[in-house]
């Protein structure tokens, strides 16, 4: 007779480690966006410091124009504009390193305060803006992607192509001669009340609503053709009801993205329309900064635009890291 054998117990399952978010690539990657943003800064700063001079001596307008050249080197002395050219540079990175934008020449202030006394406005017409432009994008884009084909959709499309096309300063000045001098609806300018803030916060959204409008209805359309939609729609779903709850929620990736993005350009496009509007925002402080060649408050709006645009599209595409893991593993 053979040895009884002793059964042997069960390996244990073998379970496979559950893998751990790759830390140290998503801070890599935040590092290396933060890096790209700082260098774009400081490439804006030093372009902006050079072409500014290029447009003229600031002392010609401060002084009345019989002023002798005495008096001219005594201003220019006192503004630091008879050192040398990258000797004023130095500075300017020294002050920019301390958050220090300097004085204004034409008004004699810290450029920070002017700032900061101008942005509450350019904020709320970029606010008013953004709000006009989901409210009516967001249905256009729905609408024709649910109508695609149909005279609608050509409609909505007609209209989408004109607002990508039209300068928004040829819309103000059409929404000012219809609203402010035929109807006397609403004023042509001021700031202040909600009827003031009408007719440049339209006149800003025109190219953001084109664009949203688009890429929801592109998006929509991809959206329902997938299987799960098809599946929907055999429960009986209505074609509302499967695209607001089905088809909205899958195709809003990309359009959150470019909202993102359009609120940059809502506050860098507020210079032609806060100076349509008599706007008291950035936007036409920096125009009337380049009227008066003032320097200091030239260099401080463009690098305030400029890292407005750098600053959303960080967030963005961070945002696209954290969201999607496979963006960090191929970048």
């Amino acid at each position: 007779m053979s040895a009884p054998t002793l059964d042997k117990p069960p390996a244990p399952a073998q379970t496979t480690p559950r893998r751990r978010p790759d830390r140290t690539g998503l801070l890599r990657t935040v590092l290396r966006r933060l890096a790209t943003a700082l260098f774009v800064l400081l490439c804006t700063a030093t372009v902006s410091f050079f072409l500014v001079r290029l447009s003229g001596d600031p002392v010609k307008i401060l002084l009345p124009p019989d002023a002798t050249a005495e008096q001219e080197n005594v201003l220019r002395a006192s503004l630091g504009l008879d050192q040398p050219l990258f000797a004023q540079y130095l500075d300017y990175l020294w002050g920019l390193l301390r958050l220090d934008f300097g004085d204004s020449l034409v008004y004699g202030q810290p450029v920070s305060e002017i700032l900061a006394d101008r942005l509450p406005a350019t904020i709320e017409l970029a606010a008013a803006a953004l709000a006009v432009t989901l409210v009516v994008a967001v249905p256009a884009g729905i609408f024709a992607a649910m109508r695609r084909g149909r005279g609608s959709d050509h409609t909505v499309m007609t209209g989408v192509l004109l607002g990508q096309s039209t300068p928004p300063f040829w819309v103000g000045i059409l929404l000012i001669l219809v609203f402010a001098v035929w109807l006397r609806a609403l004023p042509a300018s001021g700031y202040g009340t909600f009827a003031n803030l009408v007719l440049p916060a339209v006149t800003l959204a025109v190219y953001s609503v084109a664009v949203v409008a688009r890429l929801l209805r592109s998006s929509l359309i991809d959206v329902l053709s997938s299987d799960h939609i098809r599946s929907a729609r055999a429960k009986g779903f209505g074609p509302l009801k499967v695209v607001l709850r089905h088809g909205l929620r899958n195709a809003s990736l990309p359009v959150v993205t470019v909202v993102g993005l359009e609120v940059g350009n809502l506050l860098g496009g507020a210079i032609l329309t806060e100076r349509v509007f008599s706007w008291p925002g950035v936007g036409q402080l920096t125009v009337e900064a380049i009227s008066n060649r003032d320097f200091p408050l030239v260099q401080a709006t463009i690098l305030f635009f400029a890292a407005t645009f750098v600053v959303v599209n960080l967030l963005v595409d961070l945002s696209y890291s954290f969201l999607d893991p496979r963006v960090r593993t191929s970048r």
